[in-house]
């Protein structure tokens, strides 16, 4: 049986998928087994990644991630500590993860986008307790205000999707508050009405509010009875986001 060779250019892709370096282009596209992939056009190439799992399709010691990897280890293991091995696999993963998140986000898989966000997010907290290496967690955690800024934005959208505008803008104010402890905790308060992602995130929740006509949210109304002090109104309001929240999981 003679096997179809297939050829070892990407002439035919990089001539009729043109790169625009004003936008982010990205594709869904079949495998050769039928598989889903996603392809993004990037400057000289593309990018393709898998759907699961790890975007480059491996799995590290047999895991599904490296961060995988890394809690089955700990969990072992005392004291654990990174090596110079799983800094450099970490990295590794940092960057595949955001290339898949803002392909999700570029083709509005919210829910899908959400997931490699909270990865990404779970795994710089596992770096944060296991190294020591203060200058390379501060590499990470220079990304972490963008990295919540894609997951509110996917959180909203997929709470507009599935529930409505006034979940989709308790999402924004719930990732607002996220950045703001993360500012609190660098010492950088001042800074946080200023910052572009918080402007852009308020933005977001003002056009919800405008585009669906959505007053303040129960958690908002909540919060000025409690800066009023009206006990009474906060307590009624506490007892209708318990009951929203328990028939939504139900």
């Amino acid at each position: 049986m003679t096997l179809e060779r297939y050829p070892d250019h990407i002439d035919h892709i990089l001539q009729t998928w043109e790169h625009d370096p004003d936008a982010i282009t990205v594709r869904r596209v079949e495998g050769a087994d039928g598989r889903e992939l996603l392809q993004m056009r990037i400057d000289m190439g593309v990018l393709q990644l898998e759907t699961t799992g790890r975007p480059d399709g491996q799995q590290p010691h047999g895991c599904r991630t490296y961060y995988d990897h890394l809690l089955d280890r700990s969990v072992v293991a005392d004291d654990f500590e990174l090596t110079d091995r799983d800094c450099i696999e970490i990295d590794r993963e940092f960057v595949q993860f955001y290339h898949r998140r803002v392909c999700w986000l570029r083709l509005h898989e919210y829910d899908r986008a959400l997931e490699d966000a909270d990865h990404t997010l779970a795994l710089m907290d596992f770096c944060r307790q296991h190294s020591d290496d203060e200058e390379w967690i501060l590499s990470h955690e220079q990304y972490r205000p963008f990295v919540l800024f894609h997951r509110t934005q996917a959180a909203a959208l997929a709470a507009l999707e599935s529930n409505g505008p006034e979940t989709a803008i308790a999402e924004v104010n719930r990732g607002l508050h996220r950045l703001k402890t993360f500012f609190a905790e660098y010492e950088a308060e001042d800074s946080y009405e200023d910052d572009e992602l918080v402007a852009r995130l308020v933005e977001v929740r003002e056009s919800l509010r405008e585009t669906f006509d959505v007053g303040l949210t129960l958690e908002e109304q909540l919060a000025e009875a409690v800066a009023r002090e009206e006990y009474e109104l906060a307590a009624r309001l506490r007892d209708e986001l318990a009951r929203r929240r328990h028939s939504r999981e139900a």
